[in-house]
């Protein structure tokens, strides 16, 4: 009889330990490959950093407006009054106080720490919702082409190759002030709300070429296999043989594609934000800050540090986490 690779990979980490057959082993059995997955994750001290952090900073994203009312300054609220005449803040280290904790904008005199704190909600935001559209498009269009095969296979193949072949970062630049050119003319500041769903928008069109392919490679590998074949025998219909037979089999390199995925997007977004194309001004973003920092660089160093090392810190801990759960899922890896 031939099994499913979940219950592979959960047979073949019983027989690899040597202690399997004591009475205090004996428990092993009973776990399942997310189990497993989920012991090794935890005894990597680089994943259980990387995930507190990350967890520190969603909760920090989450928290936005709480943390607003406790520091009682606002993204938007201006201290021109701590501004010199050349609109430089005053004081030590970009106008660092006890109540501006990272200090003041040159020029506007917005306090940094809160627009920060609302850089990294809105940076999250765009980041999980296009990995949570893109992971969706890859994962349907991906199984419909690996198990479907023929013209449809041909079809998707040739739309994802086309995909690849447009430069992303020629075409957002051109398509971003269309789209808000057409619905909002010469009439005034774009909404925040508009500028992230159209980045959103962006990155779900261009992103979901790799899960697609990663999936259905995978679904060619295991379409043939005697549990698919015994299911379809059986009278399944597509969407039971998708849904669960072939996906549960193949969740752990998706979910690993969508970990390295959100970091890609962050960099993305601040990439687009820090050439104009992203947000508006108005709306607080890693990108938009550290353009702004570029003409204090020598005068007010504080003002590119914070948000450089606040982006450095997130996407680092996201690629680290993304390493250490694609090594957990792995039942080969030597960690």
């Amino acid at each position: 009889m031939s099994l499913s690779p979940v219950e592979g990979v959960a047979l073949a980490e019983i027989e690899s330990d040597p202690d399997a057959s004591t009475p205090a082993a004996k428990g092993v059995v009973g776990r399942s490959p997310g189990q497993l997955a989920w012991l090794r994750l935890r005894r990597d001290r680089t994943a259980v950093v990387s995930g507190v952090l990350l967890v520190f900073f969603l909760l920090l994203g989450l928290a936005a407006p709480l943390i607003e009312m406790v520091y009682g300054i606002g993204p938007r609220e201006q201290f021109q009054n701590l501004l010199d005449g050349f609109g430089m803040p005053l004081g030590y280290a970009g106008g660092v106080t006890g109540e501006h904790w990272f200090g003041l904008e040159p020029g506007l005199g917005r306090d940094i720490f809160i627009r920060l704190i609302y850089g990294l909600r809105t940076s999250l935001f765009i980041a999980f919702a296009a990995a949570l559209i893109t992971a969706t498009i890859g994962v349907v269009l991906g199984a419909l082409a690996g198990y479907l095969g023929g013209w449809l296979d041909a079809v998707i193949n040739w739309i994802t190759d086309l995909t690849l072949a447009m430069p992303f970062l020629i075409i957002a630049l051109a398509l971003t002030p269309t789209i808000t050119l057409r619905f909002y003319g010469e009439r005034g500041q774009v909404s925040s709300a508009f500028g992230v769903g159209v980045l959103i928008a962006v990155f779900a069109i261009f992103g979901w070429t790799s899960t697609a392919r990663l999936v259905r490679g995978q679904v060619i590998a295991l379409r043939e296999r005697e549990f698919v074949e015994a299911a379809r025998a059986s009278g399944a219909g597509l969407g039971h043989m998708l849904f669960r037979q072939l996906l549960p089999n193949i969740w752990a390199p998706i979910l690993v594609s969508f970990s390295l995925a959100v970091p890609q997007f962050i960099t993305s977004e601040a990439a687009l934000s820090f050439i104009g194309v992203g947000l508006s001004d108005e709306t607080p973003s890693f990108g938009r800050m550290i353009y702004r920092s570029l003409d204090f660089l020598q005068t007010d160093p504080a003002y590119v540090f914070f948000p450089g090392i606040m982006i450095f810190a997130l996407v680092f801990a996201f690629n680290l986490f993304g390493d250490a759960l694609r090594d957990a899922l792995d039942p080969k890896s030597s960690r």
